[in-house]
């Protein structure tokens, strides 16, 4: 049987004991056994966004989660700020404008981050602007954005603060509370290692004011009804049963594990796969300022096309990493360092990285990504 390792930005590598728990026999959702799962589920995430607000759960990908933050929170001809520094920024300018919101869109080079001052001078230019969307990890750069600082700023003002951690929440530090993120959007593919399915969505006090006194209309994705059942704790409709079932088992992962020792561990995955990238003679995509731990964006030489080396990686040694989007198409890998990942799926993805290299052209040492990475996962 042909290997089938995910080093990509999700969906992520599911280890054994979450299997497990996803093949569990289907309960009732109107039931006292499906309310307690709900119940630890919705506590155990509320440590991984560290936040006392509510959290309501979605069935549907992470994208379902963004729409049921712009549907609740804009009407239609309201002013937001999103920030496009990639494929996902770009996501919530598509979905304010879908609902008839009028988004003023601060644009990034790609690879950098939007900058809290940035943030700040438009909200002095909008005043009226009623959210701020910004996303935590842009997947599709490898770019991590401070969301700390722009919450300072924010928080200033009537606007609320939307923060897109969809594939960073339980990979890198995200302080809902402290850092004044009102309302988060997260799912289950990505640091939660199970399949997609479920949504997250935060909302702090601040953020269900407006979600009350928006007029947009919407239906499935009210979180009004939600509200209503959250402390029961139920759900509005039918929930993704067997994904909450196994999120318990994920979140007690992190509860048990800690979350300052789970952000270590990614970061020095990721400080391994840098350095072997780097050993390599390839360089890193991203600015050295707004590195992420989620994964890795690396440039291929000119004379290789990238799509050819996810495709070979993928088909014919069956590891998979993520190509370039947009743009960047062809012209970047991206390897992730998140989900059920150890030293050694990195170092097998480096090695079957270095031998596609080798047989695409390209001149180096052979062994010498795979010895950068040792020299830090040795220490």
């Amino acid at each position: 049987m042909k290997r089938n390792l995910l080093l990509t930005p999700g969906p992520t590598q599911i280890p054994p004991e979450l299997c497990a728990a996803l093949g569990k026999p289907i309960i009732h959702h109107r039931t006292p056994q499906f309310q307690q799962a709900l119940k630890d589920a919705i506590t155990g995430l509320k440590y991984v966004y560290q936040t006392t607000n509510d959290i309501y759960i979605l069935a549907g990908s992470g994208t379902a989660g963004m729409e049921a933050a712009v549907c609740n929170l804009l009407s239609a001809g309201d002013k937001a700020i999103t920030v496009e520094a990639g494929k996902f920024g770009e996501r919530w300018t598509e979905l304010c404008k879908a609902y008839g919101a009028d988004p003023q869109v601060i644009e990034v080079e790609w690879g950098k981050a939007v900058q809290a001052e940035q943030i700040k001078d438009a909200l002095k230019k909008q005043p009226e602007t009623k959210a701020v969307f910004i996303t935590l990890n842009e997947t599709s750069t490898a770019v991590l954005t401070d969301v700390k600082a722009i919450g300072a700023v924010v928080r200033e003002t009537n606007a609320v603060l939307v923060v897109d951690a969809v594939s960073g929440l339980g990979v890198v530090d995200l302080q809902t509370d402290n850092w004044h993120a009102d309302v988060v959007v997260a799912a289950s593919h990505k640091g939660f290692m199970l399949p997609p399915g479920v949504a997250f969505v935060s909302a702090s006090p601040k953020a269900i004011k407006q979600i009350n006194a928006s007029t947009s209309p919407r239906y499935y994705f009210d979180l009004r009804k939600a509200k209503k059942v959250v402390d029961k704790p139920d759900t509005p409709f039918t929930p993704a049963i067997g994904i909450i079932v196994a999120l318990v088992d994920s979140v007690k992962f992190f509860q048990e594990k800690g979350l300052e020792n789970i952000f270590h561990h990614y970061a020095r995955l990721a400080e391994g796969v840098r350095a072997a990238a780097r050993g390599l003679g390839l360089s890193i995509f991203t600015d050295e300022s707004c590195l992420s731990n989620v994964l890795t964006a690396i440039n291929i030489p000119g004379e290789i096309d990238g799509t050819k080396i996810v495709k070979l990686m993928r088909d014919t040694y069956g590891i998979s990493v993520a190509g370039g989007q947009a743009q960047l198409k062809g012209k970047i890998i991206r390897i992730a360092h998140m989900g059920a990942l150890d030293e050694f799926d990195l170092l097998t993805g480096i090695c079957c990285l270095e031998k596609v290299l080798k047989v695409s052209g390209y001149s180096f040492k052979l062994g010498a990504g795979v010895s950068a990475a040792q020299e830090i996962y040795n220490k």
